[in-house]
């Protein structure tokens, strides 16, 4: 899996456009969000959706390899004690989010370490 990232000005406007030219390319999300100028899904083919938004002149985007982690969300503290584990092995964290099957989704620097750490 993948994340895409793309700055983003106008939140509403641009999603939509993302959205639609992502879909016409058949390149399903399958988690993300906006935080400040940037959007960041979850895609399983990142090539296709960095191709599919270049081809519509949508500029800046990344593609970046991802950690998924299951999120034990019925134990409170838990994303803490992720990103403490995280935090500990010095792995920068790029961005971090959930996908649709409630796991989190980390973007960072470094994914065998990341890997290790939250095992």
């Amino acid at each position: 899996m993948n994340d895409i990232g793309i700055p983003v000005r106008d939140i509403a406007a641009d999603v939509a456009r993302i959205g639609r030219v992502l879909g016409s390319a058949g390149v399903g999300l399958e988690g993300g969000g906006v935080w400040g100028d940037a959007a960041h899904y979850l895609v399983e083919d990142g090539e296709a959706a960095l191709r599919a938004l270049t081809i519509a002149g949508i500029p800046g985007a990344e593609c970046r390899g991802v950690v998924l982690a299951a999120l034990p969300a019925d134990r409170p503290g838990a994303l803490g004690t992720m990103m403490t584990a995280l935090a500990t092995a010095r792995i920068h964290v790029h961005a971090q989010y959930s996908d649709h099957d409630n796991r989190k989704v980390f973007v960072v620097d470094d994914i065998e370490g990341a890997r290790r750490a939250l095992a």
